[in-house]
C-alpha cells in the first residue's frame, strides 16, 4: 500500500497551490505564443476539450515531443491485445500536440496535462476516470501521481530514465522518494542503472523490471514519397548526407566536416536538420560564415547546383529526409546533450554517425557501435573521414547499413514482452471488458 504524506510532499501541494496562478499565466503565455487555441489552453486547468469514452480509458503521460512518439507503437500494438480499451496521450508541448495528431493511433486521442495543482489535477482525473496510468521516462509530477494513487488508478513508469543529478536529489530526500515511488504498480527502465537507482531510492525491487528503451521498438518515421521524389527531383544524381537533430554548437563541427568532404566532391549536398526549427536563422548565418551556400525547405526554396547545404527546417518530415541517405550523423552528441533516438534512422535504412555525448541512449547506441551499425567521432575531421569512408565505400556502408538494421529488429522483438508485463501488473486483462464510463 502507498505510505503516508510527508511534510516535503505536502509543503510542496501547498506552494503549487500559492503558484498556481503565475504557472498558469507562463504556460498560457507560450500555448498562445504557439497559437493553441483557448479551449485547448484550458487543457492545462484540467477543463476538458473531449467528452470521456465510454469503457476503459488507459491513460499515457509523457514529457514532450520523443517520449510522445515513443508510445504509439505500443498504444497500436495494446489497442490490438484489449479491443474494448480507449486510449488518452498527454503531452505538454505544442510540437508534440501536433505530431501526436499526424499519428494518432486508433481509439486514441491528445490532451495537454493538467498543472501540478489541486484543483486542475481534481478536475483531470474526475472527468477522464483512468482504468489505468502509464507515466513515459522521467515525466514526475508528484500531485498528480499521488492524487491518481488516492483513487486507486493502477500506474506504471514506463522507459524510466533519471539523470544522476535527479537521483542525487532524491536520495537526499529518502522518506518522499518512497512515498512518491510507493504508488507505482511497476517501473519499466531503459537500463540496469536506472534500475538500481530506483530500488536504492526506495522503489519495492519487486515491482522494479530492466527493460530496454521504448524509442528502439517505435514504428518507422513516415515517409512523404510525394515530398521524396521532388526533392530526389531537385538532387538529381547528387551524393548527399544528412546532420541530424543539431544543437547549437554543433553545426560549427558539421559545417567544417562538410567543407573538407566538398573538396573532394565538390557536387556533395549535405542536408541539415536542426533539432529546433525556430533556429533556422542562426543555423543559415553559420552555413554563411563556413562559406557555403544553402536552401531553405520552410521558405520553400529550390536545391540548385550551386546549394551546398540544405536546411530541412519544418517538423514532421523526418521520415521522408531520412529516406533520401544512407547516411546519417545524429546531433545531441557533440555536446554533452545525451543524444537522440538511432533507430529512427536505423529504421530508415541508414548507417549512424555519432558523438560521444549519448548518455540518454546510451544502451541503444552500444550495440550499435559494437556491431559496426553506428560509429563515433569526436571532431570534424574524424566526421568528414567517416562520412567519406562510407561514400567511398559501398560495401562497407551496405555492412552499416545491415547491421543497424538487426540491432533494430532485436529491439523490436522486446515490444511484446513489454506489453505482457504491463497488462499483468496493471490488471488490463483482455478477457474483462469492464467499464468505468
Amino acid at each position: 500500500m502507498p505510505g503516508t504524506p510527508t511534510f516535503l510532499y505536502r509543503l510542496y501541494c501547498g506552494l503549487t497551490m500559492v503558484a498556481a496562478p503565475l504557472v498558469w499565466h507562463v504556460v498560457r503565455k507560450k500555448l498562445t505564443v504557439a497559437d493553441v487555441p483557448t479551449q485547448r489552453q484550458h487543457e492545462r486547468l484540467g477543463h476538458a476539450s473531449l467528452p470521456r469514452p465510454k469503457g476503459r480509458v488507459i491513460w499515457f503521460h509523457a514529457a514532450s515531443v520523443g517520449e510522445s512518439l515513443s508510445v504509439l507503437s505500443l498504444i497500436n500494438r495494446l489497442g490490438q491485445r484489449l479491443p474494448d480499451a480507449e486510449f488518452l496521450i498527454t503531452s505538454g508541448t505544442p510540437t508534440s500536440a501536433t505530431l501526436i495528431a499526424k499519428r494518432l493511433p486508433l481509439r486514441s486521442r491528445h490532451q495537454y496535462p493538467p498543472i501540478d495543482s489541486a484543483g486542475p489535477v481534481s478536475r483531470f482525473l474526475t472527468h477522464w476516470r483512468p482504468d489505468a496510468a502509464i507515466f513515459v521516462e522521467s515525466e514526475l509530477w508528484p500531485r498528480l501521481i499521488v492524487e491518481s494513487g488516492k483513487r486507486g488508478i493502477p500506474l506504471a513508469l514506463l522507459n524510466a530514465r533519471l539523470s544522476q543529478k535527479s537521483v542525487a536529489g532524491w536520495k537526499k530526500r529518502p522518506a518522499t522518494a518512497r512515498f512518491i515511488l510507493s504508488q507505482f504498480r511497476l517501473f519499466l527502465t531503459q537500463n540496469d542503472s536506472t534500475a538500481q537507482n530506483l530500488i536504492d531510492m526506495g522503489a519495492n525491487p519487486k515491482n522494479v523490471h530492466p527493460g530496454t528503451n521504448l524509442k528502439a521498438m517505435s514504428d518507422p518515421l513516415p515517409v512523404d514519397q510525394a515530398a521524396k521524389a521532388e526533392i530526389r527531383d531537385q538532387i538529381t544524381s547528387r551524393r548527399l548526407w544528412i546532420a541530424s537533430s543539431t544543437h547549437a554548437g554543433e553545426e560549427e563541427t558539421v559545417l567544417a566536416a562538410h567543407a573538407q568532404l566538398l573538396q573532394q566532391d565538390p557536387e556533395l549536398l549535405l542536408l541539415l536538420i536542426p533539432r529546433h526549427p525556430e533556429r533556422r536563422d542562426e543555423v543559415q548565418a553559420l552555413i554563411s560564415q563556413a562559406g557555403l551556400t544553402s536552401a531553405l525547405r520552410s521558405a520553400a526554396q529550390t536545391i540548385t547546383a550551386q546549394t551546398q547545404v540544405y536546411v530541412a527546417d519544418t517538423l514532421g518530415e523526418l521520415g521522408t529526409w531520412y529516406a533520401l541517405s544512407p547516411i546519417v550523423f545524429l546531433g545531441g552528441s557533440l555536446k554533452e546533450i545525451g543524444g537522440h533516438n538511432p533507430f529512427e534512422p536505423a529504421q530508415s535504412g541508414a548507417a549512424v554517425i555519432t558523438g560521444p555525448g549519448t548518455f540518454n541512449f546510451a544502451e541503444t547506441f552500444a550495440p550499435l557501435i559494437e556491431t559496426g551499425g553506428a560509429v563515433e567521432v569526436t571532431s570534424s575531421t574524424e566526421l568528414a573521414a567517416a562520412v567519406s569512408n562510407w561514400l567511398s565505400d559501398p560495401a562497407a556502408l551496405l555492412q552499416a547499413q545491415n547491421a543497424a538494421q538487426s540491432c533494430v529488429s532485436i529491439q523490436a522483438n522486446a515490444l511484446d514482452n513489454v506489453i505482457e508485463t504491463l497488462c499483468s501488473h496493471l490488471d488490463l486483462n483482455p478477457q474483462d471488458p469492464s467499464s468505468s464510463g
